[in-house]
């Protein structure tokens, strides 16, 4: 098997390579492991859980309407902790830049990282850079790593029959965006990345009930993040499309381009699976946080093992995890 660019777009075919990387059992020393494919890792030290997470950035282009590389690098590595429960504490950034990279970009991403690390109240404590020869790399790659205190740990594999799936907000605006940008669609500021460090929305999501299981719906998008939940959780989830919140402006986009909207990236988006007891309340709390001001409530998890559409003229249909990210480098 060769590596191609759709194994690391998070579909289905991002599993073969995942295999390899996690094959051999030294990986899994000390019972911290990766068997569980998380957002990230949960390390239990002196009756404390430190979640830990590492991330790396090679969106193109590296500033689009709404962020940049900088804020990916940042927010990605914070909503994988947060995914988890865990408060984010501390990350480290490692950049490897092309040689006649304009300084001027570099700090416009550092200042966009730092805003980003402002929001959450979280520090960046450590680093390293590289240059490599000009043509050797396209601009500028990213890697971000952070670790974060969880009180209560929170897995993608917890859904319970019963459970309402939350979402905090409109769904493919980031992929969309990317897309637009590409493709040079003249939108008049239509489309914007949804990029943002969602720690303080989680925060408040857990303090107003129970929350069973999280992830954030990045490469592969929607589609890819319920169907991995569903089917680690051995659950089915019936999904309402009237209730999903899609632009206009991104539902335009995605037919004019012939790309499903639920098929790509989000990067300031969360999946809940929420017991129907505390639905309500969670989704008070999300609406009450400036990310979450679209937040609702579009489905609910059933016995079963698959990923069904009730769609808006009656009728049903899977929704499948895509192949491979239709928009390769999205972040």
């Amino acid at each position: 098997m060769k590596v191609s660019l759709m194994h690391g777009a998070g579909g289905e075919v991002m599993g073969e390579l995942l295999q390899i990387l996690t094959r051999f059992e030294h990986r899994n020393a000390g019972g911290v492991g990766l068997e569980s494919l998380d957002d990230g890792a949960v390390i239990p030290i002196g009756g404390v859980n430190l979640v830990f997470t590492t991330d790396s950035h090679v969106v193109r282009p590296i500033f689009f309407p709404g962020g940049d590389i900088g804020r990916i690098a940042v927010c990605g590595t914070v909503n994988d902790l947060a995914m988890m429960g865990g408060r984010p504490i501390a990350l480290s950034c490692g950049m490897i830049i092309e040689e006649g990279f304009e300084s001027a970009d570099l700090e416009r991403i550092v200042r966009s990282m730092d805003m980003a690390l402002g929001e959450c109240g979280a520090s960046l404590v450590t680093g390293d850079t590289k240059v490599l020869e000009k043509g050797a790399l396209d601009g500028i790659a990213v890697n971000t790593a952070g670790i974060g205190i969880a009180d209560r740990i929170v897995r993608d594999n917890g859904l319970r029959p019963g459970d309402c799936i939350l979402v905090n907000g409109t769904l493919g605006d980031h992929g969309m965006t990317i897309m637009a940008e590409r493709a040079e669609l003249a939108l008049g500021g239509q489309l914007a990345s949804d990029v943002a460090p969602l720690w303080g929305l989680v925060e408040k999501a857990m303090a107003a009930g129970e929350i069973h299981a999280m992830k954030d719906p990045t490469r592969g998008g929607f589609a890819s993040a319920i169907n991995e939940m569903a089917r680690k959780s051995h659950v089915s989830v019936r999904i309402s499309e009237p209730d999903l919140p899609i632009r206009r402006s991104v539902r335009s986009v995605a037919d004019m381009l012939g790309i499903d909207p639920l098929q790509v990236a989000n990067e300031g988006k969360v999946v809940m699976g929420v017991p129907a007891c505390d639905a309500e309340a969670v989704l008070e709390a999300m609406r009450s946080h400036h990310y979450g001001k679209d937040a609702a409530i579009i489905g609910e998890v059933v016995a079963g093992s698959h990923v069904i559409m009730e769609t808006s003229v009656g009728g049903e249909r899977f929704i499948e995890p895509p192949i491979g990210d239709p928009v390769p480098r999205v972040c």
